[in-house]
């Protein structure tokens, strides 16, 4: 029996020692297990905190043009500093009393959790921290499991140890949900009054702090009696804590509460065309992927001019004013910078999202002349230079086909008309010449130096814009003749941010030099001709319908094809292009058809500058004015009834006078002294 007992009380002191021993070695590999879990957790550093936030647009203004958000989640992202103080108080006193003590754990809280768990039978208190939930938020699903709450742990260190508690708090009120499709509080704040988080009342304060709890149980909006209830809860909370006093509570209970239920603005509710060139321009030009502009929170800065874009689209609602088919597209830039400030693809995008301003490649008609008469201007002609203007049949080069272009109504001068006056009356036959006489792969090759990339070829119908091109190459390419030869790339966006205000992207403005400075001002001479009736012929200057309409300094073309009706023109600081026709290729029906590119682009460019400065275009030193016939571009003299101031270059001005209407004595005189300081020779050579 004593054997018995010896051998009893030396097992259990065995049993002791053992459960010693394994108790030191558990307690030993939980505590290095705990110290590699902190040290993994410093080892890896900061978790990338990758938070789903709302992209906005911004026109150049400032003023807010759209936003691109996750499938109706709006998520903004606001510094602390600038969400209102009773936000903040409420969501710590009801979330996390300690949250400023502990780290990242309350586990005083999670004891007393549960006791209460237990003594209930259930689940009924919860005991996550503020970094605990935004943990959860950030990078965890909502499923209870073990393997959830242990990666729910790992994270909430790494978050305590990376990050402060105000970067904490901050980023737990911005990514927190409060239904209604609304994530963090700037989204709330707008959507349940309609006001910023840094403006809220304590008592609009308490009562977005109680959502999170229940989104939908405490929606003020669905149940209205859930959310006061849970709203008084919270001010008395505030109370104990001291965070408000208590005679603040009934009054705050009390308050009426207004909820705006503020839906944002869909995306692309303005301009929605321009929108949709900005997304083509970070995905194409800017390789931003779709991620990054759906979820980034980027602040995209752009270079859209509200009061045009306005302007533009209200010009055309009301200059088109049947209901058929008909399409148009217009862009608006400031020719120095290359800055679009307005553009419509279309007359209606729910109805049809195709950007024609970017997507359509169409004939341009007339519209394609100006590029040809620059080209000309290069091999020795002047706005002067006359080319008879009758029915003419070409004979191509191999012999055996013809090309017999025709004029707008079969009208001719049947008589040399100067090039001034081809391009104002758009007369076909001047251009084929001219085209012909040059080398028509000479056009080709100067209209790539101004931009223009669309495909095109050397045939004696390009003069005529036989080839098609884009509505903003186009416009773009006339910029340069405004912009005195410089070429400057169309911009839509000028920066871009993150949500922190980080920037991403900044747009360095540069021009480039692509055609003779002297040249590209006389050309804008000869564009203004377009509504200069002076010089009037066989037929009316192409833009005689709308000059009255035009109060400023401008030069411009129209074209025209059987399908396609364009203008495209300019002031010193905007140039703008208009397209009309249908999306089918069907031919264009009648006056009004053809007639609307003039007048949506005359309406559109004085709504767009008005009460902007009146500018010149800008004279260059290597240019001379000279007073002509615009009937013959020879020198004006006292008899010639009509006279018109034109420019040329120094050095290609006319010297022969005008002697249709007789020569004045003085004149006579003049001639006379020329023809004495000639040589025998010269003279024999000019006459």
């Amino acid at each position: 029996m004593k054997f018995w007992q010896i051998y009893k009380e030396a097992t259990k002191q065995q049993k002791i020692r053992w459960i010693k021993k394994w108790g030191l070695i558990a307690s030993g590999s939980l505590v290095l297990s705990f110290i590699g879990l902190l040290l993994l957790a410093k080892l890896m550093g900061p978790p990338a905190l990758l938070v789903p936030q709302t992209t906005i647009m911004y026109a150049a203004d400032g003023s807010k043009m759209g936003e691109i958000n996750n499938g109706g989640q709006n998520r903004y992202w606001l510094p602390l500093k600038k969400i209102d103080k009773d936000v903040i108080k409420a969501t710590i006193s009801i979330e996390d009393k300690s949250f400023y003590k502990h780290n990242g754990f309350d586990f005083k809280r999670i004891a007393g959790a549960l006791l209460a768990d237990i003594k209930a039978g259930s689940k009924v208190q919860g005991a996550s921290t503020i970094t605990q939930q935004y943990a959860r938020n950030l990078f965890l699903t909502h499923e209870k499991t073990w393997r959830r709450k242990f990666q729910e742990a790992f994270y909430t260190l790494r978050l305590e140890m990376s990050y402060s508690k105000d970067e904490i708090l901050e980023g737990y009120l911005n990514t927190i949900y409060y239904g209604h499709g609304s994530y963090g509080i700037q989204s709330a704040s707008r959507y349940y009054f309609g006001k910023n988080a840094e403006e809220l009342t304590l008592a609009e304060s308490s009562m977005l702090a109680g959502i999170p709890k229940g989104p939908s149980y405490y929606s003020p909006i669905l149940h209205e009696e859930n959310a006061k209830k849970r709203q008084e809860i919270i001010l008395t909370s505030m109370a104990e804590d001291g965070s408000i006093k208590k005679g603040k509570i009934k009054n705050a209970v009390s308050e009426k509460l207004t909820y705006v239920q503020e839906e944002d603005e869909e995306v692309a509710a303005v301009a929605p065309y321009f929108q949709d060139a900005v997304m083509r321009t970070l995905k194409k030009e800017l390789n931003i992927n779709t991620n990054s502009v759906q979820f980034g929170g980027l602040r995209i800065y752009t270079t859209l001019d509200p009061h045009m874009q306005e302007v533009a689209e209200h010009t055309i609602e009301n200059r088109i004013i049947d209901n058929s088919n008909i399409q148009t597209a217009l862009v608006a830039m400031d020719p120095r910078s290359g800055d679009v400030k307005a553009l419509v693809g279309g007359r209606n995008f729910k109805e049809s999202s195709f950007n024609r301003a970017l997507q359509a490649r169409r004939a341009p008609g007339s519209t394609f002349k100006p590029f040809l008469y620059y080209t000309a201007l290069e091999h020795g002609y002047t706005a002067s230079t006359p080319i008879k203007s009758e029915p003419t049949t070409f004979a191509m080069a191999d012999g055996v086909t013809n090309y017999k272009p025709k004029n707008f109504k079969n009208r001719y001068a049947n008589d040399f008309i100067t090039m001034a006056q081809a391009l104002a009356l758009s007369d076909n036959i001047y251009a084929v010449k001219t085209n012909l006489y040059l080398g028509p792969d000479k056009l080709v090759k100067t209209a790539k130096k101004f931009g223009i990339k669309s495909e095109l070829a050397g045939i004696p119908s390009l003069a005529l814009g036989s080839k098609a091109v884009g509505v903003l190459e186009l416009t773009n390419a006339y910029g340069v003749f405004a912009n005195g030869g410089k070429k400057a790339d169309p911009v839509f966006i000028t920066k871009i941010t993150d949500s922190k205000g980080e920037v991403l992207y900044q747009h360095e403005y540069e021009s480039e030099q692509v055609i003779d400075e002297n040249k590209a001002f006389v050309m804008t001479d000869l564009l203004a001709g377009t509504f200069d009736e002076k010089l009037n012929d066989y037929t009316s200057v192409t833009g005689s319908s709308i000059n009255h309409y035009l109060t400023r300094p401008m030069a411009g073309k129209s074209g025209s094809t059987p399908n396609d009706s364009w203008m495209v023109g300019y002031a010193p600081q905007l140039v703008t292009g208009v397209w009309v026709g249908y999306d089918n290729n069907e031919e264009l029906h009648d006056v009004n058809d053809t007639g609307y590119s003039k007048r949506i682009w005359a309406y559109f460019m004085e709504g767009a500058l008005k009460n902007k400065q009146i500018l010149s275009f800008e004279q260059p030193e290597g240019v001379t004015a000279v007073t002509i016939n615009p009937q013959n571009g020879k020198l004006a003299t006292e008899s010639c009834p009509v006279t018109r101031i034109s420019y040329y270059e120094k050095g290609t001005e006319p010297v022969e006078f005008c002697d249709e209407h007789g020569v004045s004595k003085e004149i006579k005189e003049k001639l006379e002294k020329k023809e004495e300081k000639k040589g025998f020779f010269k003279r024999i050579f000019s006459w």
